[in-house]
């Protein structure tokens, strides 16, 4: 089914504000969408965050090290953001124990910096991107709507 680009975005933050999430709604909602209409599984990973990831551990101190960040297996969803203002106060950082790295995608090509492979455990964000290899398609999916499995649609409404 087709959905629209803020329909989407709007319905994904309803989904964490439900969940205690409140702080990280409007950001991690649009960044749902972005993925969704890059044809990423957005959705996907928002749920599994939401439903494998506790509360109380979805937001840990991140102190840089000499190696980088150790993003502690917790979610990009709850992190993304964060990560974001890390970056662009700190510069380059090497991020370790990754998951949902695809939810940092969004930010970096908002940002304008170069991202590793988001799919590794471990991978280098920041420095500079020379372009946006997504516009074609987020111009697309807000003309046209993006493409969402129904069963997810259904739970992410329900």
């Amino acid at each position: 089914m087709q959905i629209g680009f803020d329909d989407l975005a709007t319905t994904a933050a309803g989904l964490l504000q439900k969940h205690g999430e409140t702080e990280l709604a409007q950001d991690i909602g649009w960044a749902c969408a972005w993925l969704e209409a890059c044809s990423y599984p957005g959705l996907t990973l928002l749920f599994e965050a939401l439903d494998t990831t506790p509360s109380e551990a979805r937001h840990p101190t991140l102190e840089p090290d000499v190696l980088g960040l150790d993003l502690q297996n917790i979610s990009c969803v709850f992190l993304a953001p964060r990560i974001d203002r890390l970056v662009a106060e700190r510069g380059r950082l090497f991020l370790r124990n990754v998951r949902h790295g695809l939810y940092l995608v969004p930010f970096s090509v908002r940002a304008n910096i170069g991202i590793g492979c988001p799919v590794d455990p471990s991978f280098a964000l920041g420095g500079e991107r020379s372009k946006n290899p997504y516009e074609e398609k987020l111009v697309l999916a807000r003309q046209s709507g993006i493409a969402v499995d129904e069963v997810l649609w259904a739970r992410a409404t329900g």
